[in-house]
């Protein structure tokens, strides 16, 4: 007997291929759903290596292998206007948003889910590596995935109690080994492809290559803390907070290394300073913070929570300050390097992923 119908967000990759297999053997019925978020086509620069034509022969091939109904769902305009455009915009602003985190907000878990829905699929199902649980009053909580070296909570900081509900995860009590046993042993296609890196559109174009068909160069001075003039940029937009690499600053000595502590937006200038393990510029431990959004349950007053600044970074003790509808103030016990406005906190207790927001400013 059928458990229900659930539509499976594939992307050519073996996760989310998996998760398919998972549901089929669970006894669902399971349709394969395949988003297009970019026309490069369209775009002022072209991708052409972008590999989204694989990776929807990938899919489809997956979905006929495991005889499951396969779809392909244009979000190449939703993308580009709820995810792309912020993007650009925020390095036009000199910060650095997260598109990926943007793009499951608003587009896999928001406009893709409720396309899923509004196509008779009672569940929605991903290939995230993180797990959920159901509580005693019927909310869901997102918990850390089993593997810890592969757990994507992080990425789904922003989403909300609707998002999460009637979504499911089926990799994530797994560890990687094991889901590329099942695919193996499964003989799925795809089992063999590697996982995928960067920013999902961009395929193996950089970022900055990106942006700079977007956002005109506005050359300017690169200064040190006393505004000393060091050398040249090109753009702002072509730096971020501790970057180390391309500032194309000579040095005197091979050890010593200038890095990006801020942008001065009306003087356009580049401000780096010698990279030092006390700088007051480079390391903060306390941010504002904007935008929050809570997974289940607001946390209204103040209280103790782990934080994770960075989808690599580990979760650190901070002590949490709501300040208002929307912000925070949050302590780190650890002072953290080069956290740039735009980013991404993602909160939690335990392993529970109770929400996240926008990094907006820290102190030293």
């Amino acid at each position: 007997m059928l458990r229900g119908k659930v539509a499976v967000a594939v992307s050519g990759g073996v996760d989310s291929s998996v998760a398919a297999l998972l549901l089929k053997n669970d006894a669902y019925e399971v349709c394969g759903i395949f988003m297009r978020t970019w026309s490069a086509e369209d775009d002022a620069t072209p991708i052409s290596q972008c590999p989204w034509k694989v990776d929807l022969d990938d899919a489809r091939a997956a979905c006929d292998h495991l005889g499951i109904a396969f779809e392909v769902v244009n979000m190449i305009g939703n993308y580009r206007w709820l995810v792309a455009k912020e993007l650009v915009e925020g390095y036009r602003l000199g910060i650095t948003p997260n598109p990926d985190v943007l793009c499951n907000a608003r587009i896999k878990f928001g406009a893709l889910k409720e396309y899923a829905h509004g196509s008779g699929f009672e569940k929605f199902a991903t290939g995230h590596y993180c797990r959920t649980v159901e509580n005693s009053d019927g909310t869901v909580d997102i918990l850390e995935g089993a593997d810890k070296n592969k757990d994507q909570s992080y990425f789904l900081a922003m989403l909300s109690q609707e998002q999460i509900k009637n979504t499911l995860f089926p990799v994530g009590a797994l560890n990687k080994p094991e889901v590329r046993k099942l695919a193996a042993a499964a003989a799925l296609p795809n089992y063999k492809k590697k996982d995928s890196q960067g920013i999902c559109f961009l395929g193996k174009v950089r970022l900055q290559d990106f942006l700079a068909g977007h956002i005109a160069d506005a050359p300017g001075d690169i200064v040190d803390t006393d505004g000393k003039v060091l050398g040249k940029h090109r753009g702002l937009f072509r730096f971020t907070i501790g970057q180390r690499r391309g500032i194309n600053l000579p040095s005197n000595l091979d050890f010593v290394h200038y890095v990006v502590i801020g942008k001065d937006l009306v003087k356009n200038h580049l401000i780096v300073e010698i990279e030092r393990s006390d700088s007051k510029f480079l390391y903060a431990r306390e941010f504002a913070i904007r935008g929050l959004s809570f997974t289940n349950r607001p946390i209204e007053s103040d209280a103790k929570l782990l934080a994770r600044p960075r989808y690599r970074d580990p979760a650190c003790r901070v002590e949490f300050f709501r300040d208002g509808d929307s912000t925070a103030r949050i302590v780190f016990e650890i002072p953290q390097r080069a956290i740039a406005p735009g980013q991404i906190a993602a909160f939690y207790e335990g392993e529970t992923l109770v929400g996240g927001g926008v990094f907006s400013q820290s102190s030293p």
